[in-house]
């Protein structure tokens, strides 16, 4: 954990102790400015965020996002590696036999759905791209399997092209956040965007994402542990006890959320190790 990241949790808020709420009728220049600060102080809780699939080249990230569904990164960055040393190219995949991509698929579950989306947006990028991955939002979400939140992410962390990630930590955070009331994907990327500069919104994704992984829960969001209830709405939904709070701070069997199993250098410390999340428990 990095110096500002113990320091923001032990400076959490105490038990007991009701975080200022904003005003039903806070202005919209309010709302910008708390928005923004809340990105500010995870940005300083979480420096190391990231795309937490591992990949080399933005078919590898794509294929991953689209495996991503209904499991954890982690177990997604457990089986790509055989997946893409078997099929390194849309062609190669295109070209397989599903029963044998599927059994690959397997641990990631819905395997057979998954098979058929990585096959098929294979073959369409093969045959309509020139098995190069598109850059531009309107062709990749043409791609079997790809909706906005996977073409966010590929454009994000694979062209270096903004874009919000509305996953379902991301839907979760930003209402209690009361950045807005919206429950449809498309109107909260566009009610949130509006919130920040274009050029936020990548690495925004990346900060309430692992901030829902890690602290603001669905069921049990730990309140006392997290270091911005000061600027939170729903503060006092969850655990506000700080000691209780800290064992909720739950992670990913088997390893940290999303651990990659091959972190780019820029992720490592000094001493080349990766910089850990605020704590794993169990």
């Amino acid at each position: 954990m990095t110096e500002k990241a113990t320091a923001a949790v032990r400076k959490a808020a105490p038990a007991k102790t009701v975080a200022p709420k904003p005003p039903k009728d806070e202005s919209r220049t309010a709302l910008v400015r708390r928005a923004r600060r809340i990105d500010r102080e995870l940005a300083e809780v979480y420096p190391y965020a990231h795309p937490e699939l591992d990949f080399e080249n933005p078919f590898q990230l794509l294929v991953a996002t689209v495996l991503s569904a209904q499991t954890t990164d982690l177990r997604v960055n457990q089986t790509t590696p055989a997946l893409f040393a078997r099929y390194p190219t849309p062609e190669d995949l295109a070209a397989a036999n599903p029963e044998d991509v599927e059994e690959i698929l397997r641990p990631c579950g819905f395997f057979r759905a998954k098979t058929k989306s990585v096959m098929g947006l294979s073959k369409a990028l093969a045959e309509e791209f020139g098995g190069e991955v598109p850059g531009r939002l309107e062709d990749l979400v043409k791609l079997p399997g790809v909706g906005r939140k996977t073409a966010f992410v590929v454009l994000g962390n694979a062209f270096g092209r903004p874009g919000i990630t509305v996953d379902t930590h991301f839907q979760r955070l930003v209402r209690r956040w009361r950045w807005t009331e919206e429950t449809d994907p498309g109107k909260i990327e566009a009610a949130v965007g509006a919130l920040f500069p274009k050029s936020d919104w990548t690495m925004l994704s990346h900060h309430v994402i692992f901030h829902g992984r890690r602290i603001c829960h669905a069921r049990k969001p730990a309140c006392g542990a997290c270091p911005i209830a000061p600027l939170c709405p729903a503060y006092g939904e969850g655990e506000t006890d700080p000691e209780k709070a800290k064992k909720l701070l739950k992670y990913e069997k088997g390893g940290f959320p999303g651990q990659r199993l091959k972190p780019p250098q820029s992720y490592l410390d000094a001493g080349g190790t990766p910089a850990p999340p605020l704590r794993a428990n169990g």
